[in-house]
């Protein structure tokens, strides 16, 4: 089997970036479905994968720290996608309270609150709107984060082309 060089790789990793999300933006502003804070900064997650991505595509010679950072980056979203289906799993009894949306706490709490709430999520990212083959969206999330490690940690591992 004949594996893409390291350039092709990384171009697939940043073309399924731009797909992901292209339709998180679908969802939110044709389905009408809004973001909880853990989405939001899963969407952030995913920006970092794809600038690291698109930094290996030009310079293949700093590949390992690219790549290092790529992976961190997916890490970071398997953290906050895995916090998010924590939740969804939690009984309705224990879903912390819901929260004001990211706008306002923007406009009216430090930044340090907000971060905070972007991080730890709440109640708004307990509750599933969408599924696919019977996964929510945060597992769908979970399981693209989980191949970005791979992927990028293959990048890491590989040798620079």
């Amino acid at each position: 089997m004949i594996l893409p060089n390291s350039r092709i790789t990384s171009l697939i990793i940043l073309l399924s970036v731009i797909g992901l999300l292209a339709y998180a933006l679908y969802t939110q502003y044709f389905l009408y479905l809004e973001p909880c804070p853990l989405c939001m900064t899963q969407r952030g997650f995913y920006i970092l994968i794809g600038i690291f991505a698109l930094l290996m595509m030009v310079h293949s010679r700093a590949q390992k720290v690219y790549s290092s950072l790529a992976v961190l980056s997916a890490l970071g979203g398997v953290a906050t996608a895995g916090r998010q289906v924590w939740l969804q799993h939690l009984p309705p009894e224990q879903v912390p309270a819901c929260g004001p949306s990211l706008e306002f706490m923007l406009q009216t709490f430090p930044l340090g609150e907000t971060l905070k709430a972007l991080i730890t999520g709440d109640g708004n990212c307990a509750e599933v709107v969408w599924t696919f083959l019977g996964f929510s969206m945060g597992e769908w999330s979970l399981f693209c984060f989980i191949g970005y490690v791979v992927v990028c940690g293959w990048q890491l591992l590989r040798k620079p082309d």
